[in-house]
This record gives C-alpha cells, structure tokens and sequence, in this order.
C-alpha cells in the first residue's frame, strides 16, 4: 500500500467488483484463461503504472535535486 492511498479516494478504474472473480472453489479443476478484455484492462493499469511512477521519479527529482543559486548580493559571499 502507498501512502498516498490513505490521504486520496480510490479511483474508481482500479478494481472493478462486478469482474472480481477470483474466489475458486473445489469444482474449478482447470486454469483460468485471460479474455481479451482482460487482457487489455491489465495492459491499460501496466501504462497507468508507468505514467504515475515517471510523475513520482519527478516529484523525488525535484524535491532532492540540487537547489538552483540564486544570483546577486545575497548570503554572506562577498566578504
């Protein structure tokens, strides 16, 4: 779990109850096939994955990267 995840609303495109099938029971013998429709809403959450860990590599670049100077007569430089 992200922390992130306590503070902000679940989106809704994340986990659909209606698709959540995964409970098995003892009668279910053979391997579960992904449909297409699967298949592309995993490709879909992989590509939403990518852009949100670019923006977090950004965010992290930007809040540890070296500070940018700032010119002029400030600070104690010029004795």
């Amino acid at each position: 779990m992200i922390l992130n995840e306590l503070f902000e609303r679940a989106k809704p495109e994340y986990q659909d109850l209606e698709d959540d099938n995964t409970q098995l029971t003892k009668d279910d013998l053979r391997k579960t096939r992904l449909t297409l429709k699967q298949i592309n809403k995993l490709r879909r959450m992989n590509d939403i994955r990518t852009v949100e860990m670019q923006q977090k590599i950004k965010k992290v670049q930007t809040q540890y990267g070296p500070q940018e100077e700032a010119g002029g007569m400030g600070g104690m430089g010029g004795f």
